[in-house]
């Protein structure tokens, strides 16, 4: 049996895990001003005059105020000198103020006004009758729509190159939150690892991992979970009808939660049993291929070379080539921070420069039809002397989380 893997009981392993989000040092309102400043002075530096902030994670991200996109437009207005300010209908004021760090003027509308003509008088209060106004790329259509038809004196844009250009970099304070969320759910892969059994349902283990994360400190549980046995582990994000767990299955397990809105977001493959020759192969192949993504990450290359360096690596090992199957069918891997996938990509045709302080997933998985998938998820950030995982990636196929390594040590 794969060491780690299996011989253990549901309340054994959930009595064993001990909360880990204490003593987290929240985003600080200082932080959030640094940010709205650094998005002003891009925004100077590219001649827009005023950007949206639809409710959302751009909204969370520049202001601490969480709260979630609906029907009804609530958001932010920055412009590129002066203070923020707020738009919502009348109803939300109150709470609203109360999830906001960073303080601003409110603007209400009631439920039978056009919130769209609302936000071209903000503007005109603001001073700007003209120019370019970025709108937030998360924002839906119809808000898009409406603020345009109501206000077609303005020219509008894409806001990424301002969200993006200051979310992409991660602060100190930013990676201290992300490392204690990513550590949080490799325990939790440690200790699923341990209850599964023959018989086992996707969904079983998929409560585990929720309660797990709870118990560990994520008050909202799993943010996602992917669970996946056998074939269906070929299929990236999973199957409509899942099966249960046979021995010398293969296992896919791919979860993460959330702190202080910073997410993880971690897949661990392994056999429940003793892996067949095929599968200690392919599996060492995921391995290297992953290997290949990290080394190739250096400060100055491009997202598209590190994509590159996994895939010319399953390329010479008879895998692909580019996204044909048996290989790998997406992109090496994505930007984290408050979204689970955020700027940059690690794919071809990305020529953004690596910089200290992104973050990415490292996830180049092999896709086996009628067989297995194997995928081994970490995640790395960049520091000026190259990247640093968050978490260890797995050690091999019979001990993939290392404990052998351990006990040498002792």
């Amino acid at each position: 049996m794969t060491l780690g893997v299996g011989g253990s009981t549901f309340q054994k392993e959930l009595n064993s895990l001990k909360p880990m989000a204490n003593n987290c040092q929240k985003i600080a309102s200082q932080e959030y001003k640094q940010r709205i400043n650094k998005a002003q002075r891009l925004m100077k530096k590219q001649s827009i005059a005023s950007m949206y902030l639809n409710a959302g994670t751009n909204l969370h991200y520049f202001t601490g105020t969480k709260w979630y996109a609906s029907e009804r437009m609530v958001g932010a207005i920055l412009p590129a000198k002066g203070e923020i300010q707020y738009i919502a209908p009348v109803f939300e004021l109150g709470t609203l103020d109360g999830f906001k760090i960073i303080k601003g003027n409110n603007h209400g509308w009631q439920e039978h006004e056009n919130p769209y003509e609302l936000f071209g008088k903000i503007l005109t209060q603001l001073g700007i009758s003209q120019g370019r106004i970025a709108i937030d790329e998360s924002s839906a259509f119809f808000i898009t729509n409406g603020i345009n038809i109501s206000n077609p004196q303005y020219q509008y844009g894409n806001a990424q190159p301002i969200t993006a250009g200051c979310r992409m970099i991660k602060s100190a304070n930013e990676i201290a939150l992300m490392q204690r969320v990513k550590d949080i759910t490799l325990m939790v892969h440690k200790s699923v690892a341990k209850i599964l059994h023959e018989g086992i349902t996707t969904k079983q283990v998929e409560d585990f991992i929720h309660k797990a994360h709870i118990k560990m400190g994520a008050q909202s549980g799993s943010y996602f979970c992917i669970v996946l046995f056998g074939k269906d582990s070929a299929f990236p994000h999973g199957v409509k009808q899942p099966k249960s767990l046979e021995l010398n299955d293969m296992v896919l397990i791919d979860t993460g939660c959330q702190i202080d809105g910073y997410i993880s977001d971690i897949t661990r493959s392994y056999v429940f049993g003793e892996p067949n020759e095929r599968q200690r192969q392919v599996w060492q192949v995921e391995k290297d291929s992953q290997s290949s993504a990290f080394e190739a990450a250096q400060i100055g290359r491009t997202c598209a070379s590190v994509d590159k360096a996994a895939r010319d690596y399953l390329v010479s090992q008879g895998f692909g080539p580019e996204y044909e199957l048996p290989g790998l069918p997406h992109r090496t891997g994505h930007g984290i921070g408050l979204d689970i996938h955020e700027w940059p990509y690690l794919v071809a045709n990305n020529t953004t420069k690596l910089a200290a302080g992104m973050c990415f997933s490292n996830e180049p998985m092999l896709c086996i039809p009628d067989e297995f998938g194997i995928r081994l998820e970490d995640h790395f950030y960049m520091t000026e002397s190259g990247p640093k995982w968050f978490t260890q990636p797995s050690h091999t196929i019979d001990d993939p989380f290392g404990y052998a390594i351990r006990t040498e040590k002792r």
